[in-house]
């Protein structure tokens, strides 16, 4: 087994945000319903109580399109090592998380918003990996 590919670093990385954002959606998909009322719940009290819906349609668009830059980025940075789609992929991660920052701060739920942080600081350490 040989370890010593250039980017070993950069594919561990990848490997995880897939690894989110992959049972991410899928959790989203098993439960459709759930999510929806679990997140009406925590916007109860805020202004867009009433665009939940398309609010967790367009995060999980998102999270489908970052997962998919980083299963293509993943291919091609092992097999290639062409980095460029796998730099879309950790900066759509980001942009994904800056996303459920902003709905995290706008429910007030300060500790789900620190929890991000990691994802963030990993997704950022990504983008300035692959640039």
């Amino acid at each position: 087994m040989d370890l010593q590919h250039p980017y070993l670093a950069q594919l561990l990385i990848l490997v995880f945000l897939l690894i989110t954002f992959v049972i991410s959606v899928i959790e989203k998909f098993s439960d459709w319903q759930g999510t929806i009322s679990y997140i009406s719940e925590t916007f109860k009290n805020s202004f867009i109580k009433n665009f939940i819906k398309p609010l967790i349609a367009f995060l999980v668009f998102l999270e489908v399109l970052t997962a998919y830059f980083v299963i293509i980025g993943i291919y091609q940075l092992y097999v290639n090592q062409e980095k460029e789609t796998a730099l879309l992929g950790t900066t759509f991660s980001c942009i994904t998380i800056l996303y459920m920052l902003v709905g995290q701060r706008i429910a007030k739920d300060y500790p789900g918003a620190t929890s991000l942080t990691v994802y963030f600081i990993l997704s950022v350490f990504g983008v300035y990996l692959l640039n």
